[in-house]
């Protein structure tokens, strides 16, 4: 072995050429995937924020949520991410969240198709209770991953849900 260090150990692993390709293909459609991320994480968090089966909504795109004002000043639109909390307690967010058809439930988030995860039963189990009550973390809370899909079928397939977690 010479002494002699790569790149790949200073700056970590370098990407082949498909990765590359696949990268370069995908910031060509970046801009109207986003666009479209926020205008349907904007259409879904006015529903829900007037919805009567809603407790609360988190979205920094609402007049009402308290981070609005620096996300105003920060951002230009404001993305898909959402959490709620339907009325009903814990086991009734619990089961909205196996009521869904086009939003699936997971822990990634942020691809091009709806996602929804229950933190406290996914990310966040190990962290004990006092901890996410510390951080503001509701253990009813439901976290929205909005895709790009039609924003009616979204929003008829949470309405749906919504009912269904009766």
């Amino acid at each position: 072995m010479s002494g002699r260090v790569g790149i790949e150990v200073v700056v970590g692993a370098i990407p082949g050429p498909l990765d590359c390709f696949l990268i370069l293909r995908g910031t060509k459609t970046l801009a109207v995937r986003m666009r479209q991320h926020c205008e349907n994480g904007m259409a879904i968090a006015e529903f829900l924020s007037e919805h009567r089966e809603v407790k609360q909504v988190r979205y920094p795109g609402l007049a009402s949520d308290p981070g609005h004002a620096v996300a105003k000043k920060q951002m230009s639109a404001f993305g898909g991410m959402i959490s709620l909390e339907l009325k009903g307690g814990l086991e009734r967010n619990l089961r909205f969240t196996q009521k869904t058809k086009l939003f699936s439930l997971a822990e990634s988030l942020g691809g091009v198709e709806s996602l929804l995860g229950h933190p406290i039963s996914m990310t966040h189990t190990s962290i004990p209770k006092e901890e996410r009550a510390k951080g503001g973390l509701p253990d009813a809370l439901v976290r929205l991953s909005v895709g790009i899909e039609d924003t009616g079928d979204l929003l008829d397939d949470l309405e749906a849900a919504i009912k269904g977690s009766r």
